[in-house]
């Protein structure tokens, strides 16, 4: 008798599929978890938890009709991010058609090619600016121009697809868990657990100090690994797909000018990024402003760059229309909150939770806080909104179980490291697809990276506890 060997395969399911499944799983636990709340409060303008207020209410299961009408709701919360997805792509496409990207792109990787010292601080210096981002001003949603802008020049230089989205995507993300200035979670959570404002910045300056650090490593070293192997990468047989497809042969060619042309509409696209950055930090910009200034960039380069108005509109049309897809996404990644959310199952989770925290050791309590928190941050990864949530418990659970209130803060930013992977994230999830990397390649990539981050928080976690912080 001869035995058949039969090889399978695991393949996950792409994007689409893969978000509507966590649709299907979440409604499925609106019908097992039962339903609660916690009693909100407006204090200084936010809507808090009171605390010791849980109570539990009439389950509300999310039926078959709930879950096809979610993704509806999700386009409906998302609108703004998601029309602002649309504007940055026909805003792109536009300054793609001018040719001082590829220009641009052939001047950077002669000068990649020649210089020692850009290829090695090329990517330090990008992912330590995007961080700062992150730690300073909540760079978020602000990273989806920079995808557009970094993955064809990345691919340029002899990079991949997931260096080009890892750079903003990962720099900002680290940056925005390991805030030392960030209004939007330090800030929020720090008025809510009565501490005060931007307080204990020197050792937040140190956690985002390594955090950045061990992020910067870790691409360096997957970079090496793909300059000597360039089939390790996986988004390897996409990217020579790509390079075929969108022209990149272009790069390298000595006859590819930087004209004057091209470096004004260059010029304009960087004033474009410093007011962005002082319209976020000194003006209170926000997705309407931002999605305004990159419109206005459009119809700008568009008419320095020499296309004709047919052109120009066909472009920006064209520009936006390849990110419907990418829309979709946003919506079905919002539409996972909003299923929780009518469910009424994410305060009932947290109070489940919470019991988790109690210790005899506060390092070792403010380390399970930690864990909670990146649970709570698949269902709410809202900086602010994960703070109103959370931080009213957490803060007098910290005093029960001997954690500082500050070390409870801290515990609650290293939450936000899983940003960078869960799927339920409207920003990741669109910064993937513009990108054109698959989750579950993306995935592959990111989980070592996200399992040192993970180690990392629990260590960083231990000092605060020792010295009294």
């Amino acid at each position: 008798m001869s035995l058949t060997k039969s090889k399978f395969k695991f393949k996950v399911p792409n994007t689409y599929l893969l978000i509507f499944s966590l649709l299907v799983l979440i409604a499925a636990l609106t019908w097992i978890i039962p339903g609660g709340e916690y009693e909100r409060s407006i204090v200084n303008g936010r809507e808090i938890v009171v605390q010791n207020s849980f109570k539990y209410i009439d389950n509300n299961p999310q039926g078959i009709f709930a879950l096809f009408i979610a993704p509806l709701k999700g386009f409906e919360e998302a609108a703004l991010i998601i029309g602002f997805v649309l504007i940055v792509g026909g805003a792109f496409n536009v300054l793609a058609k001018t040719d001082a990207i590829n220009s641009l792109i052939n001047k950077l990787a002669k000068a990649h090619k020649n210089s020692p010292l850009l290829r090695r601080m090329f990517i330090p210096i990008l992912m330590l600016l995007f961080s700062l981002g992150g730690a300073t001003f909540g760079m978020n949603e602000e990273i989806i121009p920079f995808v557009l802008i970094l993955v064809p020049i990345c691919l340029g230089l002899g990079y991949d697809s997931i260096i080009g989205v890892a750079i903003p995507l990962v720099g900002a993300h680290i940056g925005f868990a390991s805030a030392f200035l960030n209004p939007f979670n330090v800030g929020i959570a720090q008025g809510i657990a009565e501490v005060p404002l931007f307080s204990g910045v020197g050792y937040r300056v140190i956690s985002w100090a390594i955090s950045t650090l061990v992020a910067i490593l870790f691409l360096m070293y997957y970079v090496k690994k793909i300059s000597k192997n360039p089939k390790v990468s996986p988004t390897y047989e996409e990217d020579l797909e790509r390079i075929k497809n969108e022209k990149f042969e272009q790069v390298n060619n000595a006859d590819s000018e930087f004209t004057l042309k091209h470096k004004i509409v260059l010029s304009t696209f960087v004033i474009s990024l410093v007011l962005l950055v002082v319209g976020v930090v000194n003006l209170g910009w926000y997705i309407e402003e931002i999605a305004a200034l990159f419109f206005i960039m459009g119809i700008v380069v568009g008419i320095i760059g020499g296309l004709k108005s047919d052109v120009l509109i066909k472009s920006f049309i064209d520009g936006a229309k390849d990110l419907v897809g990418t829309a979709l996404i946003i919506a079905l990644a919002r539409a996972t909150l909003v299923i929780s959310r009518d469910g009424q199952i994410i305060d009932t989770i947290l109070y489940g939770l919470s019991p988790f925290i109690q210790s005899s050791s506060p390092i070792f309590a403010s380390q399970k806080m930690f864990v909670v928190q990146a649970v709570i941050n698949f269902f709410v990864h809202s900086g602010s909104g994960q703070a109103a949530l959370t931080m009213p418990i957490m803060a007098p659970l910290a005093d029960l179980a001997g954690v500082s209130r500050q070390t409870a803060i801290l515990a609650f930013q290293f939450g936000e490291y899983t940003n960078i992977i869960i799927p339920t994230s409207a920003v990741t999830m669109g910064a993937l697809s513009m990108a054109k990397v698959p989750w579950d390649k993306w995935a592959k990539w990111v989980i070592p990276l996200q399992i040192i981050l993970m180690l990392l928080g629990l260590l960083l976690l231990i000092p605060p506890n020792l010295i009294g912080w």
